[in-house]
């Protein structure tokens, strides 16, 4: 996805929900700090998107442009309505987000995730994608290392404290691997 394509999403998104803030978490928050990012941080067609007021909206998000609906067909792209609370995050995390408002999102604002907090709960979440993900992004310099195992301390839970740590060893060993 690109910045245009999440500009686009979060304009339809605040348009439905008659918001005018739309937090976007998951992977494509990354546009926010950095509006062009290398591959393969590009390749997701989903925007994982709430309006941070409202965010009892979301399924407003998923029904209207959310996955096989019309706006994924003319597009190739869509929006999951997702309340922040299904994301693991560092405490904190709302004083980090990360602002953006242009001409492409019609005076909706959107707040996306600080680097630092997206890895956490990518960490946290795994999946192989995530791993993926995470090594990329310390690939590409967007994160640092040191800074990614602070930001780890921040989680709530222990258990997620204890799932991050573990999968951002995994993570360290790839990208060790992949410089090879």
């Amino acid at each position: 996805m690109t910045r245009a394509q999440l500009e686009h999403i979060v304009r339809a998104a605040g348009s439905i929900t008659d918001e005018s803030v739309i937090l976007v978490l998951g992977s494509q928050s990354i546009l926010g700090a950095f509006p062009a990012v290398p591959p393969p941080l590009d390749v997701s067609r989903e925007a994982d998107v709430c309006p941070l007021h409202a965010p009892e909206k979301a399924d407003l998000i998923s029904g209207a442009i959310g996955e096989v609906s019309q706006f994924d067909s003319t597009f190739g792209y869509y929006a999951h309505g997702l309340p922040p609370e299904s994301c693991p995050l560092p405490s904190g995390w709302k004083e980090r987000l990360i602002p953006f408002q242009n001409d492409n999102t019609r005076g909706v604002t959107a707040l996306c995730l600080h680097p630092l907090d997206l890895a956490c709960s990518k960490l946290v979440a795994g999946r192989e994608k995530d791993v993926g993900f995470v090594a990329a992004m310390l690939a590409h310099d967007l994160i640092e290392p040191c800074a990614l195992e602070a930001q780890i301390g921040l989680l709530p839970a222990t258990d997620q404290r204890e799932r991050a740590g573990q999968i951002f060893t995994v993570v360290q060993a790839k990208v060790s691997r992949d410089r090879l």
